[in-house]
């Protein structure tokens, strides 16, 4: 069995006003189910792993919602920040603890925030991942490319490593240009990066050690005094010493360069919940390619609570009718519109990716109360 570690943090501020500060994209339904993007992740996960081997990596603020989502983890197992260190520090953690328990363990991390569409397809790259950790690699899943995207990044292959699927990594590439981008594509040498990976904790706490010495014996000493009476101050001293940092960027990178990082070719229907445009991608169907993405639960209390949603020769519409009002659209094409108890956004669906512009605006006013 795996250990599963979730990383859930962040605000999310291209998907505002839904996504807030306090209540994250992760904590919401946004997948065209009823379940929260959180819920889903460990659902699709429970194949290969256990309730006791999940632990989710959460702040302080989200820690409540977060138990109360998913109650069937146990309360030791959510991992609270007390403030935000990037991915390294989240997973980095949880590495330390796990290994306490199990140096040799084998170890998964998955976004709380993404969309899997073939789940039964997910579970088998999981295993293949399995398999190559098991022989000493640090695994990252791959995800073919359908396009190219200039939202993601990208990781370079080469050859098969052994009798399975996996291909040795070369480099990681930031987000490219577009023309970069038609380039990677074209040479059937790149994959989309996940940011999903599976190791042994032995072999990834030693590439830490290798490459980011200080926040390895940092995140040890904090380890050491888990669960004991010096937990918050140990916490207290040292995490706000740790660098922020992606484990991209802190481990896998140089860890590529040594020869020992292994993609697993991915084609299960993946979609990183980045902004508003990339559900209405993930989502549409039918003709007129509208996406209505209601609050979690909404209707199952008999059918009265159901936000109605009018539209009428528009197309390509992303709506989140989150309000309890009637939203109503009438010739209108490739539009966001996310309607919330205090705030009404609508944008191009070209622009959803600069959302956080307005943010910024309101953090700048002094409109802090609609974040």
């Amino acid at each position: 069995m795996l250990h599963i570690v979730i990383p859930a943090g962040g605000s999310g501020t291209r998907l505002w006003p839904l996504s807030r500060a306090n209540y994250p994209k992760f904590l919401h339904a946004l997948d065209g189910t009823p379940a929260t993007l959180l819920q889903a992740t460990v659902n699709r996960l429970a194949p290969v792993t256990s309730d006791d081997m999940t632990y989710i990596v959460t702040g302080t603020a989200h820690a409540p919602a977060v138990a109360r989502q998913i109650p069937q983890v146990p309360d030791e197992n959510i991992l609270v920040e007390p403030f935000g260190r990037d991915s390294c520090g989240a997973i980095g953690l949880a590495a330390a603890l796990i290994a306490r328990k199990d140096p040799a363990a084998l170890m998964g991390a998955f976004s709380a925030d993404h969309i899997v569409r073939d789940e039964r397809r997910f579970v088998e790259c999981v295993r293949a991942a399995v398999a190559g950790a098991e022989e000493g690699l640090l695994v990252v899943f791959g995800i073919d490319p359908t396009h190219a995207e200039t939202g993601y990044g990208y990781v370079e292959c080469d050859e098969a490593v052994g009798q399975g699927p996996i291909r040795r990594v070369t480099t990681f590439k930031e987000k490219p240009t577009a023309d970069v981008a038609e380039e990677y594509v074209r040479s059937g040498r790149y994959y989309w990066n996940a940011s999903m990976f599976v190791w042994r904790v032995d072999v990834f706490l030693g590439e830490l050690k290798r490459q980011q010495p200080q926040m390895h014996d940092a995140l040890l000493e904090i380890a050491a005094a888990w669960d004991g009476p010096r937990q918050q101050e140990v916490l207290g001293e040292v995490w706000p010493t740790l660098p922020r940092i992606s484990v991209d960027f802190a481990v896998m990178e140089g860890a590529a360069k040594a020869g020992i990082v292994g993609a697993v070719p991915s084609d299960f229907g993946w979609t990183d919940v980045g902004h508003f445009h990339t559900l209405g991608e993930a989502l549409a169907e039918g003709p007129d390619a509208n996406v209505v993405i209601r609050a979690a639960g909404a209707g199952e209390s008999g059918g009265g609570d159901i936000t109605p949603v009018l539209l009428e020769e528009s197309d390509r519409l992303v709506v989140l009718p989150h309000s309890g009002r009637l939203v109503a659209a009438l010739g209108v094409h490739d539009l966001v519109i996310v309607d919330t108890p205090d705030v009404l956004m609508v944008c191009d669906r070209a622009k959803a990716q600069d959302v956080r512009r307005l943010v910024a605006r309101l953090q700048e006013d002094g409109g802090s109360r609609y974040l």
